[in-house]
Parts: C-alpha cells; sequence; structure tokens
C-alpha cells in the first residue's frame, strides 16, 4: 500500500507539472511578486518620514496584504487541480481501467492527496520565501516567525484541497472546483464580518466569523500566518485601533484550533475515502 501511496504522489506531482494551470500559476506568481516588489521600493519615496514604528507597521499590513494574494493564487490551484484528478478520471473511465488492477481506491485518494499537499506547500514555500526576500531587501522588514507564517499559508492550502478532493469524489471537475474556492472566499468574507462585528461590540455578528472558521478553517489559519508575519510590536503600537485594520491579526492561533484543523483535514479525506469507496465507476 505504501508503494501504491508514494507511486501515486508522484504521479499527482507529474501531472499537475503537466497542466497548464501550473504555467498560470507561475505567471500569476512572478507578476504578483514583481508588483509589490514596486510597491515596498515606493515605500520609502513616498512616505519617507515615516517613524522606525510607523515603517514596520505599513510594511506588515502591505505584506501581509500580498501574502493574501499569493494564498489566493495557492488556493485556486489546489482547488482547481483537485477536481479534476478524481472527477476527471472518473469521467474519462481512467479511474476505471486503474482500478481493476489489485490496487486499493484508499491508497489512491491518498497518493493523490499527498501529491497535491507536497505541491501546494511547496508553492507556498518557494513564492513566500520569494516574497520575504523581497521586502527585505527593499526596506528591510523581516516578519518575527516566517517559518510559522508559511507552514500556516501551507496548511491553508492543504485544507483547501481537501476539501475538493472531497467535492471531486462526488460532483464534476469544474463544479468541485467553483465550489471550493467559492467557500474559501465565503469563508474569508464571514471572517471580515466578524472583525467589524468585534469592532462594533456586537456579539451577534463577531460569532459569525468565529463559526465560519470553525466550520471551515482556512480563514482561522490566514489569521495566524497574519499574526506570524507581522511586528509583535503592533498591537502595543495601535491600542485602542487595533480593531480596524483586515490585514492584521490581534492574536495567534491557539494549540486547540491547530488540533481542530488538523483533525479537520483527516475528518474530510476520511469522508471522501468513504465516497470514493463505494463510488460506481
Amino acid at each position: 500500500m505504501t508503494r501504491t501511496v508514494i507511486a501515486m504522489a508522484a504521479l499527482t506531482l507529474q501531472e499537475a507539472a503537466r497542466r497548464r494551470v501550473l504555467r498560470s500559476l507561475a505567471l500569476l506568481t512572478v507578476v504578483l511578486l514583481a508588483l509589490s516588489a514596486w510597491g515596498f521600493s515606493r515605500i520609502e519615496a513616498e512616505f519617507g518620514d515615516l517613524t522606525s514604528g510607523e515603517s514596520k507597521v505599513v510594511a506588515s499590513v502591505i505584506l501581509n496584504l500580498v501574502m493574501f494574494g499569493l494564498s489566493l493564487i495557492a488556493a485556486l490551484g489546489t482547488a482547481f487541480l483537485a477536481g479534476p484528478t478524481l472527477a476527471g478520471e472518473a469521467e474519462s473511465g481512467i479511474a476505471l481501467a486503474m482500478l481493476a488492477r489489485p490496487v486499493h481506491r484508499f491508497a489512491v485518494l491518498l497518493g493523490k492527496w499527498l501529491g497535491l499537499a507536497v505541491f501546494g506547500s511547496g508553492f507556498v514555500a518557494v513564492a513566500g520565501l520569494a516574497q520575504l526576500l523581497i521586502v527585505h531587501a527593499t526596506v528591510g522588514y523581516w516578519p518575527p516567525d516566517p517559518v510559522t507564517g508559511l507552514l500556516f499559508l501551507a496548511a491553508q492550502a492543504v485544507t483547501l484541497l481537501t476539501l475538493g478532493l472531497l467535492l471531486s469524489t462526488a460532483v464534476s471537475p469544474m463544479a468541485s472546483g467553483i465550489t471550493a474556492v467559492g467557500l474559501f472566499g465565503a469563508t474569508w468574507i464571514a471572517g471580515v464580518v466578524g472583525m467589524v462585528g468585534h469592532s462594533l461590540g456586537n456579539e451577534s455578528v463577531a460569532r459569525v466569523g468565529t463559526v465560519s472558521r470553525v466550520l471551515l478553517p482556512t480563514d482561522g489559519l490566514w489569521h495566524g500566518a497574519m499574526y506570524a508575519l507581522q511586528d509583535a510590536t503592533i498591537p502595543a503600537q495601535l491600542g485602542p485601533r487595533f480593531d480596524a485594520p483586515p490585514f492584521l491579526s490581534q492574536t495567534g492561533l491557539t494549540t486547540l484550533y491547530v488540533g481542530w484543523a488538523a483533525l479537520w483535514v483527516a475528518v474530510v479525506l476520511g469522508l471522501a475515502a468513504v465516497v470514493f469507496q463505494r463510488r460506481d465507476l
């Protein structure tokens, strides 16, 4: 079974590299990194009179904004790669020919998930590190915990691709990709609504963000990434105004929430295995 998982992961990586979506992702990433390099280089020229504390706040906000763009590119890529990997092969008959051999369906599913997870995590690591180096070279800012920030961004991509894999066991490739990305966007908007409710002192509205982060942990992991990448002195600098910025996080993630996110991925992957096992090919 282990050999099957590794073989399927390698084949999934090869398939991801072969598809044109990889070139599109690379092009979008290069454009975003180039624009961010130009933008960060203009900070010193346009806001040269900022104090060191204000410069860190500006650098943190813009860095998190660009990182959100990278996380969105990773989400789009992994969601639209996860759809065809099961639903597309089932529709074309490739899955039937492959599973006619003594190959366990769970091993196939786990191998494809592993390959997509390596692909999404690798993209986040390479693109995110390039972005951090650009920020350091242009404005001299280096986040306090870049490893944790990139790990949470990678976990966000893995969470979404797991959801996309579950959807691909039941619906068409296009529908699974659109649904996964739509839920990703809806959860992010719900998180913003929750932040607004928190700043206004409205517990009912604030609860919208909390519930959405439990149902789909992508926005919660994103907030953990923001907290790890922003300057640690920002809460003290902004004080009561801290509720306002949408691209800063108030607190880091608790161990309990990280555990819940890991359990969520395991449960959804297990559910995908059950549905795929029972699917009529």
